[in-house]
This record gives C-alpha cells, sequence and structure tokens, in this order.
C-alpha cells in the first residue's frame, strides 16, 4: 500500500489511561452505594453524587481532546522521511513500505545571470537563461520483505522538444538479505562522491552542484550492472561490476563525462569494478572513499590498428562533519586514462586538445543554519562558501600540450532558505576563473523540492 501516516505512540497511550478513568469513574457509585451499608462514618467519607459529576465530566472533557488530537494527527502528522542504502529520502521510501507501491520525486529550477565580461575583459557571449533543470519521479514496488523494485524516471530541461531528454537514471531490483549483505541488479548509481547518489536539490548546498562532482566525478553517473551492499556495525559499503565507460566520448575539458553510456545499449567489452565504504560510527562524522577500475576501449581500434585498452582508475576520498547547525565538507578525486596518446589518435586529436591522462580536483565548504540551534523553528536559514580547484589536464601524454582553460578554479558563495526540509529557495554568486583568464562570473537563483 501506499506509505502513509501514523500516529504517535504517546497519544495512545494517553487515550487509553482517559479511557480506563472514564471508567473507574463509573464504578464509583456502586461501591459507594455497598458501603454506605456498613454505617454513617463510612458513608461521609464517600463523595457527594455532585463531586461525582463533576469527575465524570472532567474525564469525558479529557477523553474527548483526546479523541480530537488524534485524528487531526492521522490527518497531519506525516511519518518523517529517511535516507537508506546511500539513497536520498525521497529515493528511499520503497524501503519503509511493507508492501506494495510507494512515490516520490524532486525538482529544480534555475535563473543564471552570466557576467558580460570575461576574466580578461573580453565579452563572455553568455545569454542568461531560466531553466526548469530536472523533474523527477521516483516509482518502486515491494512485493514482500526480501524482493523490491526501484526506479528513477528524468525529465531534463523541461521538454524534448527543445533540447532536453527523459533518461532512466537508476531501475533496480534488491534482493535483502540481512543488513550486513544484500544483492542488487539492473541499472545502479556509480556510489562515489557525496553527490552521485545524493543529488536531490534540498541536500546539497548551491544553485548549481560542485564542478568536481560534475567534470572530474561525471554526475550522475549511472550503468548497467549489480553487486552487493549493505551496514556491518559503524560502516556502510557498496561494491558493483558494470560496464565501462566508452573512451569515445572522453574530452579535453568535460574529462571523462562523455564517456558515460548511461545503460543505452551500452557496449560492454569492458567492464568496470566501483565500490564505497564509509565510516558513520561517530556523531555527526561521516569519512570514506569509493573508486572506480576498469577499461574504457570497448573494442575501438585506432586508425592505424592498435587496440585501446583505455584503462580507468578513479578514487575519491571524503569527509563530512555536522554539529548543531554547522557542516563542513570536503572531497578530493583524482584518477587515470590509460593509452591517452591511442584515445587522441583514435578521435583525432592534436596539440592541447589531449584527453588527459591524469585528472584531479577538489574542494571544501562549509555552511551554518542561523536557525539551527532552534529547536521549535521549521525553517533554515544558512549562509554557505564553497572553493574547488579541478583539471582535466593535469598530465597529457608525451608530444601534447596541456591547455591552461582546463586548469580551473571556483569560489561560490550564497546563502539557502527552507520554510521546510523538502523545500529549497537558493541565491549564489560564482567566481569562476582558469589560467588561461577566460572565466565567466555569475549569479543563480535556484528552487528546489523534494517530496
Amino acid at each position: 500500500m501506499w506509505h502513509g501516516v501514523r500516529t504517535k505512540a504517546g497519544g495512545g497511550l494517553a487515550f487509553l489511561i482517559s479511557l480506563w478513568m472514564l471508567l473507574f469513574s463509573f464504578s464509583g457509585p456502586l461501591a459507594a452505594e455497598s458501603e454506605t451499608k456498613q454505617g454513617d462514618q463510612a458513608s461521609e467519607e464517600q463523595p457527594s453524587d455532585e463531586d461525582r459529576i463533576d469527575e465524570l465530566e472532567r474525564q469525558l472533557q479529557l477523553l474527548s481532546e483526546e479523541l480530537e488530537r488524534l485524528q487531526l494527527g492521522q490527518v497531519t502528522e506525516e511519518e518523517p522521511l529517511t535516507g537508506r542504502y546511500g539513497l536520498a529520502p525521497s529515493a528511499s521510501k520503497i524501503y519503509g513500505v511493507e508492501r506494495g507501491a510507494s512515490l516520490g520525486g524532486y525538482g529544480e529550477a534555475v535563473l543564471q545571470d552570466f557576467s558580460t565580461e570575461n576574466d580578461d575583459g573580453t565579452a563572455s557571449g553568455k545569454l542568461n537563461q531560466f531553466d526548469f533543470l530536472r523533474a523527477i519521479v521516483y516509482l518502486g514496488y515491494k512485493w514482500n520483505e526480501r524482493f523490491l523494485f526501484n526506479s528513477e524516471l528524468e525529465v531534463e530541461h523541461a521538454s524534448t522538444e527543445l533540447g532536453g531528454s527523459v533518461s532512466v537514471e537508476f531501475a533496480y531490483v534488491d534482493f535483502l538479505y540481512r543488513p550486513e549483505a544484500n544483492f542488487r541488479g539492473g541499472m545502479v548509481l556509480i556510489p562515489m562522491g557525496f553527490l552521485n547518489e545524493l543529488h536531490e536539490p534540498t541536500i546539497f548546498y548551491g544553485a548549481t552542484r560542485p564542478q568536481v562532482e560534475n567534470v572530474i566525478i561525471p554526475t550522475t553517473w549511472r550503468e548497467n550492472g549489480g553487486g552487493v551492499f549493505g551496514d556491518v556495525g559503524p560502516f556502510t559499503y557498496r561494491s558493483y561490476v558494470v560496464a565501462g565507460l566508452n573512451s569515445a566520448g572522453f574530452s579535453s575539458g568535460s574529462g571523462l563525462r562523455g564517456g558515460r553510456q548511461k545503460g543505452s545499449r551500452s557496449l560492454a567489452e569492458d567492464f568496470a569494478w566501483t565500490g564505497r565504504l564509509d565510516l558513520t560510527g561517530f556523531p555527526g562524522l561521516l569519512m570514506g572513499g569509493s573508486f572506480f577500475l576498469g577499461g574504457s576501449g570497448q573494442g575501438e581500434l585506432t586508425p592505424t590498428g592498435a587496440e585501446i585498452e583505455g584503462d580507468v582508475h578513479l578514487f575519491d576520498i571524503h569527509a563530512q562533519y555536522t554539529y548543531r547547525g554547522l557542516q563542513l565538507r570536503g572531497l578530493y578525486a583524482g584518477g587515470s586514462v590509460g593509452d591517452a596518446a591511442l584515445i587522441n589518435e583514435s578521435l583525432g586529436l592534436t596539440g592541447r586538445s589531449s584527453v588527459g591522462s591524469e585528472l584531479a580536483g577538489w574542494y571544501v565548504e562549509a555552511a551554518y543554519d542561523l536557525l539551527g540551534v532552534a529547536a521549535d523553528s521549521a525553517w533554515s536559514v544558512s549562509p554557505f562558501l564553497r572553493y574547488e580547484e579541478y583539471d582535466t589536464q593535469a598530465e597529457v601524454p608525451r608530444g601534447f600540450e596541456r591547455n591552461p582553460a582546463n586548469d580551473r578554479s571556483v569560489f561560490t558563495v550564497g546563502f539557502e532558505l527552507k520554510p521546510l526540509s523538502s523545500v529549497v529557495l537558493k541565491l549564489d554568486y560564482q567566481d569562476f576563473g582558469n589560467r588561461a583568464g577566460a572565466g565567466t562570473n555569475q549569479w543563480n537563483v535556484g528552487i528546489g523540492y523534494q517530496f
């Protein structure tokens, strides 16, 4: 059945106590009548009929108020959402259902106001735009306590007629064996970084996602495959075997991003192994790492007949600490691409347009909820700042050159307002820089939701 509502255990207990007191008040007159036959002295110690009527009326009023409160609670108090197995609360709703279907989703829209000039004073040529980035539906079904299906269907940029798309972001079947070991198969999210699995707009700061988790870790990254996941004491883990990347989509500026096959007729000449381990045993602290190892050649040959292996080694280490309204976060991601020179040959890339043989990036972020110490406040107002550096050409093969425009930095400062935990308004300013002096700064205004 659909994920529904609940009532407080304390409310049910108060109802039982009130009912017991009501029955006790009814039994009072019968006991008093029996005791009056034992003498005038005992009769004088019993309450009068008027007192008993007043007490009965008081108990009836209490019972009426408690019944009304419980009925209102059933209508208005929604069961809190919680994340499970690395997924966001709205994406995890199926795990809270005993049997049947669950429905969730999220969406976000961003207004971007670009500077008319680059850092070097040349015209940026960028036009402001207001885009409904994503509209998502999570749909799941649970057959029994062991087997369930979960999926995410995404519409990007509002319309397929104007350059948007409709995609399956994940769709998998779980076999829940025990907390320490469960099994998953289908289209899965690669378990790297902070945002590839947790990418709902109410979860991350800023109207746009960090660039390191967009370029170095090509969020959102998903692929066909399967594996195991679970919790072992203070540790959580996920490990899958999936179809590898396709080096035919690699580039100098976007790194590995174009190599995602997205589960659409994925070439499977090369597979990859990906995994993640997090420690969550200390209050407020999360720390861990992840990796992705696999070939990307997918059977491709260069014009001279050389076979491309294209081994990709990518990893990240990350940590987050939260205390009351404070959140601190840091991430480093880096990796290498084998046969980068052969990939360049296959793609016809020369000079500064080379695919990077090494790529790397990092960021640190701090935010503080000004209302976080107010237990009775449903609102939050959180200023934040983030600094990141990343380079998709940290190294290039011999005979090629690095493009200074790919050695980039971003400083983001802004705040977010949440009238509810599931609705967010965002405003931030981003200072983009690179070693070529061609960065374009921008303002962003965003709105997001999840349910």
